[in-house]
């Protein structure tokens, strides 16, 4: 009898052991699971925003277009209601832009930084260092920047 229950007691104990790695390989496999939905998470995210940036870039030199036409466009033409609903069209794709977290760099008349500017020409002028003119906007994206800006600088 008392051999019987010290088997039984054995047998118990292996149960017990058996039980405790199984609870562990599915504690490991749970958080495993959990990590990895993160890392996916992160990784999903990482492609949205590059493909939002990819689209932004796309839109950016059809905003280029528009402003330069608004700006070359003389002002008795501007008054013209065509002219005015081409603007508009204009304005909508920089608020979609903006919904993006699509920003313009501020440029002109700012110290020139390389991390945001890009010198296209040097010009004469009475502050050196300064942005006197912008060639080309550049715009930033939820903080990082997606196109410098061209400038034309005053010299040194």
């Amino acid at each position: 009898m008392e051999e019987e229950i010290k088997n039984e007691l054995d047998e118990l104990g292996e149960c017990c052991k058996a039980r405790d790695e199984y609870l562990a390989g599915w504690q490991r496999a749970k958080a495993d699971l959990i990590n990895y939905k993160k890392e996916e998470l992160t990784r999903m995210g990482q492609i949205i925003r590059f493909a939002a940036e990819e689209l932004a870039l796309k839109f950016l030199p059809i905003l280029d277009t528009f402003e330069r036409a608004e700006a070359e466009t003389p002002e008795d033409l501007k008054a013209d209601r065509y002219f005015k609903g081409l603007l508009l069209v204009g304005a909508q794709m920089k608020e979609l832009l903006k919904s993006f977290e699509v920003e313009e760099i501020t440029a002109l008349n700012q110290d020139f930084n390389p991390n945001f500017h890009e010198v296209v020409a040097e010009v004469e002028g009475k502050e050196p260092g300064k942005v006197a003119e912008v060639v080309q906007g550049g715009y930033m994206m939820q903080g990082k920047v997606i196109r410098p800006a061209k400038v034309k600088i005053i010299k040194h």
